[in-house]
């Protein structure tokens, strides 16, 4: 008896190669993130730090006008 052409089999086998696929892609994905992420935090850390909101005087205590 030949089981490889019953349809349950090739069913069963399909999804098993496609969760396997899947987890593969997943596992790429998250290197990728994780990559980019490491990448990106000196860029991040590097930018200048907004001026902070006047303690005193008329100009600059309520709003903070940076741009």
């Amino acid at each position: 008896m030949n089981i490889g052409n019953d349809p349950s089999v090739r069913a069963a086998t399909s999804a098993a190669q496609s969760s396997t696929a899947t987890e593969v892609q997943m596992a790429v994905l998250k290197k990728a993130l994780n990559s980019q992420a490491a990448g990106v935090q000196p860029l991040l850390d590097s930018l200048p730090q907004q001026p902070k909101l006047a303690t005193g005087g008329s100009v600059g205590t309520k709003v903070n006008a940076y741009a």
